[in-house]
């Protein structure tokens, strides 16, 4: 199991935030069931490169010495800065192997359904990811859905999605995932020169009001 080094901090702040960063490391709080919230600091390089090989949802231990060594846990929340984009803060949580745990995981659609290749369609992914309860070396790294038989006019439902053996669906089993629908027909504008003959002839009718009877 991966690791990330980690140094507990005594102070807090945005003052202690900014110093900090300005050393290259973040501020990060490790919370747990049963004890109370710890402040941590960690240089956020090494879990940027965890992050993105082994996932959002992975599992890694602190190594920290004392208290903090060896107890594996996965990110609770990541704070990026609005700009750069940069890792500026983020929240651990300490995981009991045994005991079930909530997680969200992605949907990554698999194959181009035919009703793309064939008829033309397009596809709708409006679901993006699915609430699962299993326990923390179950989890997925993400539920992989074939759509490659899909029609047009067909859909995905949550209930129709596959799940590894342990995990529990938590998302609602009637949204939909993913269609394939008929792209959008843009209607015809009516010519203008179409329409301001028809005004002009209404405005003619109007105008003429018919004939008017003889007078005696």
């Amino acid at each position: 199991m991966s690791t990330i080094a980690v140094e507990i901090r005594d102070q807090s702040g945005k003052g202690v935030a900014r110093k900090l960063r300005a050393a290259g490391r973040i501020p990060a709080v490790l919370y747990g069931q049963g004890m109370d919230p710890v402040a941590l600091a960690l240089e956020p390089r090494g879990l940027e490169k965890l992050l993105s090989s082994e996932g959002h949802n992975a599992l890694f231990e602190l190594d920290g010495g004392g208290s903090m060594k060896g107890r594996t846990v996965l990110v609770k929340a990541l704070q990026r800065h609005p700009v750069r984009g940069e890792l500026i803060h983020a929240d651990f949580f300490e995981i009991d192997a045994k005991k079930t745990i909530s997680v969200h995981v992605a949907i990554h659609l698999v194959g181009t359904p035919v009703g793309v290749s064939m008829d033309g369609g397009l596809i709708e992914h409006t679901l993006r990811e699915v609430e699962l309860d299993c326990l923390p070396r179950s989890i997925p790294d993400s539920i992989d859905v074939d759509v490659s038989e899909m029609a047009l006019g067909e859909s995905l439902h949550v209930s129709d999605l596959p799940l590894p053996e342990g995990v529990e669906m938590k998302t609602h089993d009637e949204l939909a995932v993913v269609s394939v629908v008929a792209p959008k027909v843009e209607e015809t504008p009516v010519a203008e020169e179409a329409v301001e003959g028809a005004e002009a002839a209404a405005e003619g009718d109007a105008e003429g009001g018919g004939d008017s009877p003889a007078e005696g």
